[in-house]
């Protein structure tokens, strides 16, 4: 995996009114009916993140590590994501002949480098256990267009429930002070809207592909991708900023892979929706990582449209959500939703663990990050 690094620490945080399309110096300074207003985006220590989402490939990589057997005994794979069962979503097949740690594959070798797609927090948290408690072999620094980056290969191990996160608690937080981690939101909202060099309003931008305009709606949002329609490769990366989303009045980016007959993907699903209310539901395919080539001011990559992400900062219930849950935030933009995702006050929430929703939504990824100063050795991090 490859990280940016995220310096300019102990930068001001910036007030926002959930999917409103403004910020603020301070909460003070928002609308008196604004009770939920939000101060987002101070990060105290220099940290690192995600320069791409997790790609299938390697979350298949995972799945035959941890589950090499292929017994599942933590939820980790649904038929949903598979090939036959969802044509034009479906990344990850399931063999139960394969042998040890052959169980799971990618789909098509369209779906390698798309982003895993059918994530959440506690999928994500379990892949940084592997990392955390893998060996990390290799660490390189690297710049490139004024960014710096780190890219670490990492024996990963089938160890998933303890480590950066105890999961036997619903509500885990992070145990250690240096590792692999889930991004919180303060880190993803830095990452993909502060600029250090002062752009923006109040030093944020409103796309994590370009500064905007707050305020002018999608007036100043950037293009969005248009895909080649059997591989999902982005044919218009020239065009700039760009961000794979569903902007106002165009198609949402789409493909379907090659092996597939446009109207199996048009047409089979697994809840067996009819065809127009399926393509009324299902609009919009996840692009090949990096693509769009439009970065935040850290350097990071699609952190605005693909795949939404989560982060690890527990957050309060929605007004009469169940409160016995655990809700974390989520952000990051969608393929098949408006602009209005992009912007750093949508500050989305999921429960953790809503299965339902992780079956029927193809478009939940994964952004790792890294906390503290890590150092090859021979186990652990």
């Amino acid at each position: 995996m490859t990280t940016a690094k995220v310096g300019a620490p102990g930068n001001p945080a910036v007030g926002v009114v959930p999917f409103t399309d403004a910020v603020y110096r301070t909460c003070t300074d928002a609308p008196p009916t604004s009770s939920d207003c939000l101060m987002v985006g101070a990060v105290r220590d220099p940290y690192e993140i995600g320069q791409l989402e997790v790609t299938v490939g390697e979350w298949v990589a995972f799945l035959n590590t941890v589950d090499p057997a292929g017994r599942d005994p933590h939820g980790l794979y649904d038929r949903t994501e598979s090939s036959s069962a969802w044509p034009k979503y479906g990344s990850v097949n399931f063999s139960a002949a394969g042998g040890d740690g052959c169980h799971y594959s990618v789909a098509y070798p369209e779906w390698a480098d798309k982003p895993y797609g059918f994530a959440n927090f506690l999928k994500a948290a379990r892949f940084v256990n592997a990392l955390y408690n893998g060996r990390l072999i290799s660490k390189q620094d690297s710049s490139s267009q004024g960014f710096h980056y780190v890219t670490y290969q990492v024996e990963l191990s089938p160890e998933t429930e303890r480590g950066m996160y105890d999961l036997a608690r619903p509500d885990a937080t992070r145990a250690h002070d240096s590792g692999f981690v889930v991004p919180s939101q303060d880190e993803w909202i830095k990452a993909a809207y502060y600029d250090p060099n002062g752009g923006g309003t109040y030093s944020y931008w409103k796309y994590p592909t370009n500064p905007g305009v707050f305020g002018d709606g999608e007036a100043t949002a950037p293009a969005p991708t248009v895909l080649n329609p059997t591989t999902g490769d982005v044919v218009n990366a020239a065009t700039q900023p760009l961000a794979s989303y569903h902007a106002t009045g165009q198609p949402a980016p789409n493909w379907c892979p090659g092996e597939v007959q446009p109207d199996v993907c048009a047409t089979v699903n697994p809840f067996g929706l009819d065809p127009a209310s399926y393509a009324s539901a299902y609009q919009g395919s996840l692009s090949t990582v990096g693509q769009a080539r439009s970065t935040s001011p850290w350097g990071t990559l699609d952190q605005g449209g693909n795949a939404v992400e989560s982060t690890d900062t527990i957050t309060p219930p929605p007004t009469g959500g169940d409160s016995a849950r655990v809700w974390r935030r989520a952000h990051g933009g969608v393929s098949n939703a408006g602009a209005y995702q992009m912007w750093p006050s949508a500050v989305g929430l999921q429960p953790q663990d809503n299965v339902f929703f992780n079956l029927t939504y193809p478009w939940f990824g994964i952004r790792l990050g890294v906390i503290g100063d890590l150092e090859p050795r021979g186990g652990g991090s």
